[in-house]
């Protein structure tokens, strides 16, 4: 079992609600990646990458309750707590897997995630993003929305200042708090140019940050043929 599997094992009870309270921007980061998810099809095929307990995917059913879905993530307690909260949709398939080491058969329309690969360093990062923009259907979309490193060390430190700060106005508990904190240890961020440029390198058009608060973004890249 590895680090971050043992970590988002142990918080997985907790994590949708504690999501609300450690992203100060939950509403806007969630609902905005819903708007930039745009598809020609009723029921296009989607791919939530680090799905967790279904929390982003939950939010996408709402634009499209017909989409095919496929959620793979590292903890198999997170995905347990998925197919709880999806239990009489039939239009989903669950892998317990890590998404940079496993060999996808199919194509999507649109491949999704959120506050999950920051955690990967960046040459994974560039390998993933190639993997992504290979199983997506001509004109398929990647929306990811995540956290972002600052090019800037003295700007980075503000927007972090910022961020503690308001998890300290939440009414988490201090052991949550003491959790979380623990967990950002093993976050590894690039900047949003950085990512974008991946996303270029691996092919993809159309590159764009949607959205930025603090240390919060949503990058999107689309391929086309």
């Amino acid at each position: 079992m590895t680090i971050i599997e043992e970590k988002f094992n142990k918080i997985a009870n907790n994590y949708d609600s504690q999501r609300k309270l450690l992203i100060p921007c939950f509403d806007d980061f969630y609902n905005i990646i819903k708007e930039i998810c745009h598809s020609t099809k009723e029921n296009p095929k989607i791919l939530d990458i680090g799905a967790g307990t279904g929390l982003l995917s939950k939010i996408i059913l709402e634009k499209y309750p017909n989409a095919i879905l496929t959620l793979i993530d590292i903890s198999e307690k997170m995905l347990n707590i998925a197919k709880e909260r999806f239990v009489n949709n039939q239009n989903i398939n669950y892998i317990v897997c890590d998404y940079t080491k496993y060999e996808f058969k199919e194509k999507y329309d649109i491949v999704i995630s959120s506050l999950s690969i920051h955690h990967l360093e960046n040459k994974e990062k560039r390998k993933l993003y190639k993997k992504i923009y290979e199983i997506l259907n001509n004109d398929g979309i990647f929306v990811n929305g995540d956290q972002f490193l600052s090019p800037y060390k003295e700007n980075e430190e503000f927007c972090k200042k910022i961020w503690f700060e308001k998890i300290e106005k939440t009414n988490l508990t201090e052991e949550d708090k003491k959790g979380a904190y623990d967990r950002m240890k093993m976050d590894k961020p690039a900047t949003i140019d950085e990512n974008l440029k991946y996303l270029k390198k691996a092919g993809f058009k159309n590159t764009d940050l949607f959205y930025k608060y603090y240390v919060f973004g949503i990058i999107y890249g689309k391929k086309i043929a």
